[in-house]
């Protein structure tokens, strides 16, 4: 019979900063990382992790800025994936993790993926739900981005939609969804998300890690590479509707990984918040499997 698991929560201080964080699951057990995109936090994983938490040890923290971490202004603190990475693994070692299963989605796949290339032999398989990897998954609604980013001018900044505001953190859930499945998306999600965003400076935090996405589309060789040398297994899960990640994306995963599982479902971006019993119950089955 299945345990039932609570969540705890908790904070640490990493690097100057206070990090809140979620845990579930005895820290004997293979630890899953699960790293949140934009623009949620751990609050994404909160019906996922007591299930998953009957096989795994599970963290799930709220990257700086994001959550109930802390949100210091641009002045104050260099938002790139790559410092979220740093405290993350700051993170990993007072937790005493060694080795981990990886959770990649949206934004916080180029966190994951600096910590995989930095550190291969700690990361035994890689979970990836909209985590984007790959030229395919970037399709033509990421035209005006890649405008900004090879010339970040008055002009390109104000071709860019508007999404640093409410409406555009519920499109983050809602965009490009059917009506039955918008009904099932609850709104305190959306509502919770904005209310955090709302926080003196972090709407500038967020376009600056918008800008450092770039960076994380030019480091796609070096993973290509990475997958291509180590060949972790993996596990990809996605939404059909998703409007931010094509759904290309999941065959160029096929293509270079040889331990590779996928499932497609009629969901969307946010697909935890619609499929998270499904996600659950394959995310287990992959743990055992590859612990």
């Amino acid at each position: 019979m299945r345990t039932i698991q609570k969540v705890r929560h908790r904070q640490a201080g990493v690097n100057g900063l206070e990090i809140f964080f979620r845990e579930a699951g005895r820290p004997d057990r293979p630890a899953v990382l699960l790293l949140h995109g934009f623009p949620s936090s751990s609050h994404t994983f909160r019906e996922l992790m007591p299930t998953l938490a009957d096989v795994a040890y599970v963290i799930a923290p709220d990257l700086p800025g994001f959550g109930m971490s802390s949100s210091p202004t641009v002045d104050e603190y260099d938002y790139t994936f790559e410092n979220f990475s740093w405290v993350v693994e700051e993170l990993l070692d007072q937790l005493g993790v060694e080795s981990f299963f990886v959770y990649l989605h949206d934004f916080g796949a180029p966190v994951g993926y600096h910590l995989a290339t930095r550190y291969p032999d700690r990361v035994r398989g890689l979970i990836v739900q909209s985590g984007n990897a790959h030229a395919e998954g970037l399709g033509e609604q990421w035209d005006s981005a890649r405008a900004y980013w090879a010339d970040p001018s008055d002009d390109t900044r104000a071709a860019l939609p508007q999404w640093l505001n409410f409406a555009g953190t519920r499109d983050q859930y809602l965009a490009g969804l059917p009506e039955h499945l918008r009904t099932l998306h609850p709104p305190e999600s959306w509502h919770l998300d904005w209310e955090r965003m709302r926080r003196p400076g972090n709407v500038d935090a967020q376009f600056a890690l918008f800008g450092d996405y770039a960076g994380h589309v030019a480091r796609f060789d070096e993973i290509a590479g990475y997958h291509r040398a180590h060949q972790p297994p993996a596990l990809v899960l996605w939404g059909r509707h998703d409007a931010y990640f094509d759904v290309g994306e999941v065959l160029a995963y096929h293509r270079v990984l040889e331990r590779m599982d996928a499932h497609i479902y009629d969901g969307g971006h946010f697909l935890l918040e619609t499929h998270a019993a499904e996600c659950a119950e394959l995310m287990r089955a992959f743990v055992r499997d590859n612990a």
